[in-house]
């Protein structure tokens, strides 16, 4: 046994990302007593400016919007009682495609080794015994989402560290149910062309290959709480639209893929906590 403190770790890639999908774990088990680490891997410098002003668009500054977001990282942090925040501070690569994919300093164009390194360091000071990011898709396509996944299972390697290793994941189901809801909560969402109709059936996964499903219900207004800190990006947060209430009902569980360090497929056995068997 050990005095040092059981560990979470969630690696993500934009200030707001720790709320939207580990929000609960991230509130459940620092009530429960476990230190949670966030690594926040980029600067958010692409979000939205003062008044919804879009990157590119005239009065967009990248520099004042890196510095109001982490400002509200902090307040999200704070909501969701997160024990130490790191933040790695590379520019924000905007979503596939854009020209900030490929800027000087980018998170996308950075080499994976060099990111890598630097979130090893990190692990080797922390020991976390779970480690939390995405798949290697980045959940959706986005590319500091996809460079995150890169970066935190090539550190995964260059340590001799073996914590239980999780990606986010949501089930299929709970895509189909979040699509009504949007039509309930009368959003205007034009119809996807072909091509992005395909895609968007293939994210989340089948519920019956999630591996963990965390209920962290009892914390959905902190997530929620959390979310909101994130208000210079609400015009992109649809779920702040459905009150606490639904949030929570909606919003409640956590789902993972539970994978080892070189990210194949972990045990069968399906769970309902990322530390069991740690304690």
């Amino acid at each position: 046994m050990t005095d040092r403190p059981l560990t979470l770790m969630a690696v993500h890639a934009h200030p707001d990302d720790e709320a939207t999908g580990t929000g609960g774990v991230l509130a459940r088990y620092a009530a429960e007593g476990i230190r949670t680490v966030l690594v926040t891997c980029t600067d958010g410098g692409c979000g939205d400016g003062p008044g919804g002003v879009k990157p590119g668009e005239p009065g967009h500054d990248a520099a004042a919007v890196t510095a109001m977001r982490r400002e509200e990282l902090k307040a999200s942090c704070d909501v969701l009682k997160i024990s130490d925040l790191e933040t790695l501070d590379y520019a924000d690569s905007g979503m596939m495609g854009w020209a900030t994919n490929d800027a000087p300093g980018s998170f996308w164009r950075t080499p994976v080794e060099e990111g890598a390194a630097r979130l090893a360091e990190l692990m080797r000071h922390y020991r976390p015994d779970v480690v939390v990011t995405y798949d290697e898709n980045g959940f959706y396509g986005h590319p500091d989402h996809i460079q995150a996944h890169r970066i935190t299972m090539a550190a995964l390697e260059m340590t001799a560290l073996t914590p239980k290793v999780y990606w986010t994941t949501m089930p299929r189901s709970a895509m189909r149910r979040f699509g009504e809801v949007m039509r309930e909560f009368g959003e205007d969402m034009p119809a996807p062309d072909p091509a992005e109709a395909a895609a968007l059936a293939e994210i989340g996964l089948p519920d019956d290959e999630i591996t963990t499903w965390v209920d962290a219900t009892a914390f959905s207004g902190q997530k929620f709480d959390a979310l909101a800190a994130h208000a210079s990006q609400g015009e992109n947060i649809f779920f702040l639209k459905m009150g606490k209430e639904r949030f929570g009902e909606l919003m409640g569980v956590e789902t993972f893929v539970r994978v080892d360090t070189t990210g194949a497929a972990g045990p069968a056995e399906p769970e309902n906590d990322l530390f069991a068997g740690l304690r």
